[in-house]
């Protein structure tokens, strides 16, 4: 009863273990889950900022060409109301064009007649612009005011030139606008959550800005495709349109934590199965020392037991074979004495390693045979099938026929006292294999996994020791093979040991 206890103990222990294990995963999956969550809505917020930003900066682009393109619409009106003015009759009011002509203080502009300027204005010269009036403009000056094309007109039939440069608050809206797009890609390759991102023109070849991503990926072609198509296959890329109408692409992907995240869960269950099959094989394996202290104890209690009567027994024995008991019963006394004698030794070196020498099989199977087929019904046949030599391999004599007997013992318990009994004995150049079949009742499926465990038997007399003891003897001291080769219902089992050479 306790040692039920203990085992539904263990179990229940098991149980708790594995459902704390499982609490504690789904707690860390739920907290990276949200870590998650978190780190995708920065990446789509940054998205989304840069494509806002993208939109003003294409905006205030477009707002510049409208700015030059009145400047320029200006300049033609103020060409126009000069050429007015000069050719109004005297007598006639010229206010009005006089006022518009002084109403500019922000477009530079010069006046040439020929080569020679006639009228400037908001030159930025250190002198005054009357200073240029009649002077001679050279190239390098001229070239200062290139930024359009000229303005032609004719007063009284005398050509005059217009010519003209942008504002000072167009050149300060410019600035404002390189600062703008600059900022725009440093933010783009260098923002603050750490997201790796390509910028590249529409082609996708030629890379315009790059960040939080190795040098290494743009060393040719090659990489930077397949990095493309691999951040292309994981966010849309996004549309922006630079100064100067030129369009760019800006390829992303999830953060280096992001990634790291997603792959979390699996790490966990990884480290909950390591962890559940570690425990098992502890827990089978403190099992399987528990049940060798138990074999250990109870094979050398038991050889301890059987030493004194076995002593004294044979002492007996000596003395009445010279009295005037019968021979033969005294040779049968003899028989159980040396019985008695292989019981102990096959104790005794259960409870410690025995020793291996080389030993004809044929003849230790026989041996073993010999015994039982005396001292077991008349209605069972037994058949050994086997070589006509020596067959030699590694054994301990007392534990191997130990095993046969067993496994016969099991046979003629299942034949219920009737039936043939097949032992076969074959070998080949790495193995000795011996068969032991039946025609019992056989097993059904759902005992024949259980025969070779400890404590489990089907008979109501019994310990549940035989085959267990076998498996013991077979694959740990001989380092060989036993199992259940077939077992059909009501036609008989087989058995198998195989035995290295």
């Amino acid at each position: 009863m306790n040692n039920n206890l203990r085992q539904r103990a263990k179990w229940v222990v098991m149980v708790i273990t594995i459902l704390l294990a499982f609490f504690a995963l789904w707690q860390i999956n739920r907290i990276a889950r949200q870590i998650r969550i978190s780190e995708e809505q920065k990446v789509r917020i940054w998205a989304n900022a840069i494509g806002s930003k993208a939109q003003l900066v294409a905006y205030t682009d477009e707002f510049f060409e409208e700015v030059a393109y009145e400047e320029r619409l200006k300049m033609e009106l103020y060409s126009k109301a000069i050429k007015t003015y000069a050719e109004q009759p005297l007598g006639v009011d010229v206010g009005f064009y006089y006022n518009y002509i002084e109403a500019n203080h922000t477009i530079p502009v010069v006046i040439l007649d020929n080569d020679s300027v006639i009228t400037a204005a908001n030159t930025g010269n250190s002198c005054d612009d009357d200073t240029l009036v009649g002077k001679r403009m050279t190239a390098e000056m001229l070239s200062e005011f290139l930024y359009d094309m000229p303005v032609h007109y004719n007063i009284y039939g005398m050509p005059f030139t217009l010519y003209y440069k942008e504002s000072r608050l167009y050149s300060d809206l410019r600035n404002v606008l390189g600062s703008l797009n600059q900022s725009l890609l440093y933010e783009i390759t260098n923002n603050s959550v750490f997201v790796p991102v390509i910028i590249t023109d529409t082609s996708r070849t030629q890379v315009l800005g790059y960040g939080n991503l190795d040098s290494s990926l743009f060393n040719s072609e090659a990489k930077l495709a397949a990095k493309l198509r691999e951040m292309e296959r994981e966010n849309t890329p996004i549309e922006i349109t630079l100064p100067s109408q030129t369009t760019a692409y800006v390829f992303y992907e999830s953060t280096p934590l992001l990634t790291s995240l997603r792959w979390i869960p699996l790490f966990y269950v990884v480290i909950a199965i390591v962890l559940l099959t570690v425990s098992y094989f502890l827990f089978r394996t403190a099992r399987t020392m528990e049940q060798n202290r138990i074999w250990v104890g109870m094979a050398k209690e038991t050889a301890h037991q059987l030493g004194t009567p076995i002593s004294s027994l044979m002492a007996w024995t000596e003395y009445l074979e010279g009295k005037t008991l019968d021979s033969q019963y005294a040779g049968e006394i003899k028989k159980d004495l040396n019985r008695l004698e292989t019981v102990t030794q096959r104790f005794s070196k259960i409870g410690s390693v025995p020793e291996l020498s080389q030993q004809d099989v044929v003849a230790v199977t026989d041996g073993a045979i010999e015994y039982l087929a005396g001292r077991t019904s008349k209605k069972v046949t037994f058949n050994f099938n086997h070589p006509d030599h020596p067959v030699m391999v590694p054994l301990n004599t007392y534990l191997f026929q130990w095993v046969i007997e067993n496994l016969c013992k099991n046979a003629v318990d299942a034949m219920s006292g009737e039936g043939i009994l097949t032992i076969t004995l074959v070998e080949d150049e790495k193995q000795v294999v011996v068969e032991v079949s039946d025609t019992g009742k056989g097993m059904p499926s759902s005992v024949q996994k259980h025969i070779f465990e400890s404590g489990y038997t089907t008979k109501q007399r019994g310990w549940g020791l035989g085959l267990s003891l076998a498996r013991r003897i077979v694959n740990d001291y001989h380092k060989g093979k036993i199992y259940l080769k077939n077992s059909v219902e009501d036609q008989g089992s087989t058995f198998r040991i195989e035995l290295k050479k």
